[in-house]
């Protein structure tokens, strides 16, 4: 028999619908996604920790469970909210039920409402606490206040907790800087020859500078950059080196710009989705990316020696900065998940990662 399950916002709008997954209450901030394909990827990337995202969508989990397609070894949501969950999902490479996945890692998922409604809401009034509940509140009122006064971590245990020696060899040393970083950076990285070591978040500049490394990446991960403050501190003792190759990426785009400065800004309801257009202002070319964030670097706020290279073209937004006195550069979107070829040329993932090992001695023409 179904068991009745409710979505409360932050604002006091509550949504009634049917509670799979994990039988369980969870709380999280409420946003939404765009993306058509890749539910996969959205449940095992980590920088949705702390989140319940609500998939436009309608129908998830066709294709059922799909380890190939995981971004990390377990999902860090906090929950999930769509309007239909497949219960026959159909692939060659289908291991299993996307509901009893969610079962088994403790999410729960909140079906049979109307997510167009739940969307509009969000665009509205802006990404805000919300509740995936097991019983409807008896003062719904007084639940809501207490959940928008309710301070939700962004915890993921996706990111190493240690220094990790490179698992294969290659021509350049590089070092990722893991913020919660997406698996396949590791991948783009070692198919371009690169030996990667992995460092934890609170890793010290000293203790990066002391692997002596031909380059450092540092990966997106999830929450508000403005926590990470200790971190940006030893982001801006790494760069006054000057000469080290240095590529961000998501929350590391915003580390990399508040250590030289910038300041960051909290997006109405960010931008999430595979669907998200960007621009060169070099060279005039646009691309089609992915994307997870719910801050941006203010554009107005860039130091002398950052200047800006991509933008937004739905809002203008800063989605990438080359540094001019150092051989730096970061961007917002995910380059290993962008799409698009456009006269001739490439934003996404051979350009961005080609360009970093250019940096390090490789293909000059990337740059």
């Amino acid at each position: 028999m179904e068991k009745k399950g409710y979505l409360l916002l932050a604002d006091g709008q509550l949504y009634e619908g049917v509670l799979r997954g994990a039988d369980k209450a969870s709380s999280g901030e409420a946003v939404f996604l765009t993306s058509v394909v890749g539910y996969m990827d959205t449940l095992t990337d980590p920088a949705y920790a702390g989140q319940i995202v609500v998939q436009t969508f309608p129908q998830i989990g066709n294709y059922g469970v799909v380890p190939e397609a995981d971004l990390a070894v377990k999902p860090s949501l906090n929950g999930y909210v769509c309007r239909e969950l497949c219960d026959a999902p159909s692939n060659f490479r289908c291991q299993g039920t996307l509901e009893k996945y969610l079962a088994d890692n403790g999410i729960p998922c909140l079906t049979d409402v109307d997510t167009r409604a739940i969307t509009r809401r969000i665009r509205e009034k802006g990404a805000m606490n919300a509740a995936i509940l097991t019983e409807k509140p008896a003062d719904v009122a007084a639940a809501a206040a207490e959940l928008a006064s309710l301070v939700i971590p962004a915890e993921t245990e996706t990111g190493v907790e240690d220094i990790i020696p490179a698992e294969k060899p290659g021509k350049y040393r590089v070092v990722l800087w893991d913020m919660g970083a997406k698996a396949d950076t590791v991948t783009q990285l070692e198919k371009r020859g690169c030996a990667v070591t992995l460092a934890p978040a609170g890793t010290t500049a000293d203790a990066i500078a002391a692997l002596q490394p031909d380059g450092v990446v540092i990966t997106n991960g999830a929450g508000s950059p403005e926590d990470d403050a200790d971190v940006a501190d030893e982001i801006a003792a790494l760069l006054n080196n000057k000469h080290l190759p240095v590529m961000g990426i998501g929350l590391g785009h915003q580390l990399i710009a508040i250590s030289q400065g910038a300041a960051i800004r909290k997006l109405s309801y960010g931008h999430r989705g595979g669907n998200q257009p960007i621009e060169d202002v070099k060279t005039g070319v646009c691309g089609i990316t992915s994307q997870n964030h719910g801050y941006e670097v203010d554009k107005e706020s860039l130091p002398e020696n950052a200047s800006l290279r991509y933008i937004n073209r739905n809002d203008g937004s800063c989605e990438g900065i080359d540094y001019l006195d150092m051989p730096v550069f970061s961007v917002q979107f995910q380059p290993a998940m962008t799409g698009g070829i456009h006269n001739g040329a490439k934003i996404g993932t051979h350009t961005l990662f080609d360009r970093f090992i250019a940096l390090m001695g490789g293909n000059k023409e990337c740059r």
